[in-house]
C-alpha cells in the first residue's frame, strides 16, 4: 500500500516535465470556467487584471485569506478551490468527506452527517483550529458550540458555488482560533436567470431535493435562493431515520457604480443521528467477532428501545425532575443568520464591510460508548455484595427485558452484556460579527505595498443543560434494554440493580450560561519588491471579556429504595459559580514568494497562532484553563501550466502546551469524572503533495498525500500516570501517511458528455491511546461513478466503499485513551461505512 501512495508522489511529481500538457479540458480540482469563482467578492475586492490572466491560463482565483482577489499561483500559502465539479465527482458522504480529499487535512467522516473531526496537519486537534465561513465571516464565532461545530450550522447545498479552503499561511491572521479557513462562496444571481434542482435517492434510504435559482430582479439588482429537503434512514442501522431535515440560503446583490451591497439569510432545521464505537470483538477472546451479534457495517447501538428516554434528577429546590427524551432527535440544529456586505472601490481604497446575526438552539441526544462488553455472569456477580447490603440475603442476580418479565440470558446469545451512556444536551446561542477592513495598494521607490487594515468584533454567548445517565444492554445491533433484578434463594425478586434499564441516573448533570465579548485588530501587508519577488506579513491582535456561572451539584441519593440505579446520582443543590476571564491573543504571519515564471514559483512562511480558552470555560467547573501556541513553518514548490499543477509544501509545527487531558469514564460510578491531565508539546513535520494532471484532454489524473511524523514530546501529569510512556509517540489517531487518487474520464458522443471518475483513499496506521499500546490498522477505500449530461438534463451514479474494506476511525475514547484496549489492534471503534450506492438525476435552466 504505501509502494502505492509513494509511486502516486512520484507520478505527480512527473508533472513538473509536463508543463505544457493540454489545456484544452478540465482537470478535477480547476472549475470550468474561471468567472463561476471570480465573480463573487465575498471576502476579497476583485483584482480585474489577475481575473483575465486567470481565465486566459485556466487557473483558479482565490479570495480567502488575501487582501484582494488573485491567481492562486500567485499567493504564498496553500490553499484548494473546491468547485460544484469537484463536488459532484468526489460525491462526498459529507463535509468532513470532501475536505478529507485536501492534502493536510485528515478527517473522519464516520459519525454521520456532521460533527466529524476535521484534523489539519500540524495542529493535534479534533476540529477546534477550522474557521467555518460563509462569504468570509463566520455564523457563529467560536469553531467549537457546545456538541456542535461549523459544518452542523453551514451545509453544502447547490447554494454554494465554490469552497476555498486555507491551511495554514496567513489563517491565525484572517480567521480565530484558525489553523485553517473553510469559506463557502455562496451563488449569486447574474443578468441571465439560471437554476438546478436535482433528486437524489440512495440504497441507504436516503431521499434527498436540492434546488437552487438566481438571476435578476432588476437592472443591476440580483438574487439567489436554494436549499435542501433530505431524509436519510442512515449507514447504520438505528431502526428509526438518521437524517431529517434541510436548509435554505437567499441573498439579494444590488451592484453599484463602484461595488455592491448583498443582503442574506440562512435558516436550517435538522436532524442528524450521531454514530457512536461499536464493539467489533469479544474481549475475553479477540480472535472471536462479534459480527453475527452486531453488524460491522451496519450495527449500532443505537435503538428504539431509546426512543421514550425518562431522565430524571433532583433540581436545586430538592424536587425530583422527569424529563423525556428520545433518541431519534439525534442533534437537531435550528438556526437563523442573517448578514449584510458592502464591498466598495473608491478610487483604489478597497472597503469592505460586512455583519451577521445568529441565533440558534441545539438539542442533542446520543448514546455514548463506556466501557467494553464483560462476560454476563461476572457482571451480575460484581453487584452481588452492593445488592445484598441494600436489599438483604441475596442468592442470584438474573436478567430480564426491561420493561418485562421476560427473561434474558446472555449465553444464549454473545454472553456478554455492556454499558452505554444516553446523553441529553440542550443549548441556546447567538452571535454577532462583523468585519470591517480597508484596503490600498502603493507604489513606491523600491517595489509597491498592498496594505490592508482591518477590525472583527462579535457579542455571543451560549448556555447549556446537560445530563448523562448509563444503561445496561444486551450486545447487538439495535440493542435492548436489560434489567439486572436480585433474587432470594426463593426465587423471590428482592429488588434491582437496574431501573428500566437505567444502570446510573444523572451521573452527569450540569448547568450553566455564557456571554462573551471580543474584538480583533489585524493589518497585512503585501511587498511586491520586484517583479515576482513578494514579501507578506500579517498581525492579529485579539481581546475577549468572558462572564458566565456555572450551577453547582452534589452527590445525592433520590431515594428509591427497590433499586441501585438512583444511589450515587448528581444533583443540584440550588448554589451558582460566576466566573470570568479575560484572555487575549497575538497572532502573526510571515511569508515570502518568488514566481521564477508564470509556471515556476517557491514560497516559504512562517505563522504563529495563539488559541485562548474558549467561552465555555466560564460555565464549566474546574475547567483547564490555557492558552496553546503554534509555530508552524512551511516552504512550497509551485509548478503550473494550464490545468495542471503541482504544489508540494514542506511543514514544521511546534505546538506548546498540548492539553492531552481527558476525563474517563468511571464503571464503579457511572460518571466521565477521571480527570488524567496530560500536559506536554507535540512537534509535527511532514511534506504534502497536490497534484493535478491533465494527461490528455480525455484524460486527468488528481492527487494529494500528505507524509508526516505527529510525535508526542515533554509529557507532565499529576495524577500518577506515567508521562515518559508518551514521549516520541505517535500523536492518537494521526497517521504518518494518508492520501487519494482521482482518476476522471472526460469525452462527448453524439452530443451526451460522459464522464467516468474514481477515488481511492488511504490512511495510515494510527493509535488509539497515549501510550501507542492498541493499533487503528491502515485501510484503503474505493470509491466511483459516471455521469452522463445530455442538454439540460444530468444522470450520476455513484458508490462508495465498493469493496467493503474494513477500517477503524477512533477506538472508544472514554476508557481506552491513556492506555488502550488490552490489544495490539482496537477491538473497539467506530468503523467506516460499508458499500452503498447513490442515484442522482438533475435538470439545469
Amino acid at each position: 500500500m504505501l509502494k502505492t501512495l509513494f509511486a502516486t508522489g512520484t507520478a505527480l511529481v512527473a508533472l513538473s516535465t509536463a508543463l505544457s500538457a493540454p489545456a484544452g479540458a478540465q482537470a478535477v480540482g480547476t472549475p470550468d470556467t474561471t468567472p463561476a469563482t471570480t465573480t463573487s467578492v465575498d471576502s476579497a475586492p476583485v483584482d480585474k487584471a489577475a481575473v483575465e490572466k486567470a481565465d486566459q491560463e485556466g487557473t483558479d482565483i482565490i479570495v480567502t485569506g488575501s487582501t484582494r482577489a488573485q491567481r492562486r499561483f500567485d499567493v504564498s500559502y496553500a490553499i484548494n478551490t473546491i468547485s460544484k465539479e469537484d463536488v459532484e465527482k468526489i460525491a462526498p458522504v459529507n463535509f468532513a468527506d470532501l475536505i478529507g480529499q485536501l492534502p493536510g487535512f485528515q478527517t473522519e467522516i464516520t459519525g454521520g452527517e456532521v460533527q466529524n473531526i476535521y484534523r489539519i496537519r500540524g495542529l493535534p486537534n479534533d476540529g477546534g483550529f477550522v474557521s467555518f465561513q460563509q462569504d468570509g465571516l463566520p455564523l457563529f464565532h467560536e469553531n467549537d458550540g457546545v456538541f456542535f461545530r461549523g459544518d452542523a450550522i453551514l451545509k453544502q447545498d447547490l447554494m454554494t458555488d465554490h469552497v476555498e479552503v486555507v491551511r495554514g499561511g496567513p489563517a491565525p491572521v484572517y480567521a480565530s482560533y484558525s489553523g485553517a479557513i473553510v469559506n463557502a462562496i455562496t451563488v449569486t444571481g447574474k443578468d441571465v436567470t439560471r437554476g438546478k434542482a436535482q433528486l437524489t435517492l440512495g440504497d441507504t434510504g436516503l431521499y434527498r431535493l436540492d434546488a437552487y435559482q438566481a438571476g435578476p430582479i432588476s437592472e443591476k439588482t440580483y438574487y439567489a435562493v436554494g436549499g435542501f429537503l433530505r431524509y436519510h434512514d442512515g449507514y447504520r442501522d438505528n431502526g428509526f431515520p438518521n437524517d431529517k431535515g434541510g436548509q435554505i440560503r437567499a441573498n439579494i446583490l444590488h451592484e453599484l457604480d463602484n461595488g455592491s451591497i448583498k443582503l442574506n439569510v440562512n435558516y436550517v432545521n435538522d436532524h442528524n443521528t450521531f454514530y457512536l464505537p461499536i464493539p467489533t470483538a469479544d474481549p475475553r477472546n479477540p480472535s472471536v467477532s462479534l459480527d453475527p451479534y452486531i453488524d460491522y457495517f451496519n450495527g449500532t447501538m443505537n435503538s428504539p428501545a431509546l426512543r421514550d428516554v425518562n431522565l430524571k434528577y433532583r433540581d436545586g429546590a430538592g424536587v425530583i425532575q422527569n424529563r423525556n427524551s428520545d433518541l431519534s432527535d439525534g442533534r437537531h440544529m435550528q438556526m437563523v443568520n442573517v448578514g449584510a456586505q458592502y464591498d466598495a472601490d473608491f478610487n483604489g481604497w478597497l472597503v469592505s464591510a460586512k455583519g451577521g446575526f445568529t441565533k440558534g438552539k441545539l438539542d442533542f441526544a446520543a448514546f455514548y460508548s463506556t466501557t467494553n462488553p464483560v462476560d454476563g455472569n461476572a457482571f451480575a456477580n460484581s453487584y452481588l455484595a452492593r445488592t445484598t447490603a441494600a436489599f438483604g440475603a441475596v442468592s442470584r442476580l438474573g436478567y430480564v427485558l426491561a420493561g418485562t418479565n421476560t427473561v434474558y440470558d446472555p449465553n444464549a446469545a454473545s454472553g456478554l452484556v455492556m454499558q452505554g451512556q444516553y446523553r441529553d444536551i440542550h443549548s441556546s446561542f447567538y452571535s454577532a460579527q462583523t468585519n470591517l477592513s480597508v484596503a490600498k495598494r502603493f507604489d513606491t521607490g523600491f517595489g509597491s505595498h498592498d496594505l490592508k487594515v482591518g477590525f472583527y468584533g462579535s457579542l455571543y454567548g451560549e448556555d447549556s443543560k446537560t445530563l448523562y445517565q448509563n444503561y445496561l444492554i444486551e450486545v447487538r445491533g439495535q440493542p435492548r434494554t436489560l434489567e439486572l433484578v436480585a433474587y432470594s434463594a426463593a426465587g423471590t425478586a428482592l429488588g434491582r440493580v437496574t431501573d428500566n434499564g437505567v444502570l446510573n441516573y444523572a451521573a452527569t448533570l450540569s448547568q450553566g450560561d455564557s456571554d462573551a465579548k471580543m474584538f480583533a485588530l489585524y493589518a497585512n501587508d503585501t511587498w511586491e519588491i520586484v517583479k515576482g519577488l513578494r514579501i507578506d506579513a500579517g498581525i492579529r491582535h485579539e481581546r475577549y471579556k468572558y462572564t458566565g456561572y456555572a450551577s453547582l451539584t452534589a452527590q445525592a441519593n433520590l431515594g428509591d429504595a427497590t433499586t441501585l440505579a438512583d444511589d450515587t446520582t448528581r444533583a443540584f443543590t440550588g448554589a451558582i459559580l460566576n466566573q470570568k476571564l479575560s484572555p487575549k491573543a497575538t497572532n502573526w504571519t510571515v511569508g515570502a514568494n518568488y514566481d521564477f515564471s508564470n509556471h515556476v514559483g517557491v514560497y516559504g512562511r512562517a505563522s504563529h497562532l495563539e488559541t485562548p480558552p474558549n467561552v465555555q470555560t466560564v460555565m464549566s467547573i474546574n475547567p483547564t484553563i490555557l492558552t496553546t501556541v503554534a509555530d508552524q513553518y512551511e516552504a512550497g514548490l509551485k509548478l503550473a501550466s494550464g490545468r495542471s499543477y503541482l504544489y508540494v509544501t514542506g511543514f514544521y509545527t511546534n505546538f506548546d502546551p498540548l492539553n492531552a487531558s481527558f476525563l474517563a469514564f468511571d464503571p464503579t460510578t457511572g460518571r466521565n469524572d477521571v480527570n488524567v491531565p496530560f500536559i506536554g508539546k507535540a512537534k509535527v513535520k511532514g511534506i504534502e503533495f497536490d497534484g493535478a494532471w491533465q494527461v490528455k484532454p480525455w484524460f486527468s489524473l488528481n492527487g494529494a498525500l500528505t507524509i508526516s511524523d505527529p510525535k508526542y514530546k515533554n509529557f507532565e501529569s499529576s495524577t500518577g500516570a506515567d508521562p515518559t510512556q508518551a514521549e516520541g509517540n505517535q500523536i492518537v489517531r494521526q497517521p504518518k501517511v494518508y492520501g487519494n487518487i482521482r482518476p476522471s474520464f472526460d469525452f462527448d458522443t453524439n452530443g451526451t458528455k460522459i464522464s467516468v471518475y474514481g477515488r481511492f483513499t488511504y490512511m495510515g496506521k494510527r493509535y488509539v491511546d497515549l501510550y501507542n499500546n492498541t493499533a487503528l490498522p491502515a485501510y484503503g477505500t474505493t470509491g466511483a461513478g459516471v455521469t452522463l449530461c445530455h442538454g439540460s438534463w444530468q444522470v450520476q451514479v455513484v458508490g462508495d466503499n465498493l469493496f467493503n474494506a474494513h477500517g477503524l476511525t477512533e477506538g472508544n475514547t472514554r476508557t481506552d485513551s491513556l492506555s488502550g484496549q488490552g490489544n495490539a489492534e482496537a477491538i473497539y471503534g467506530r468503523p467506516i461505512f460499508g458499500r452503498n450506492f447513490r442515484l442522482v438525476i438533475g435538470k439545469s435552466w
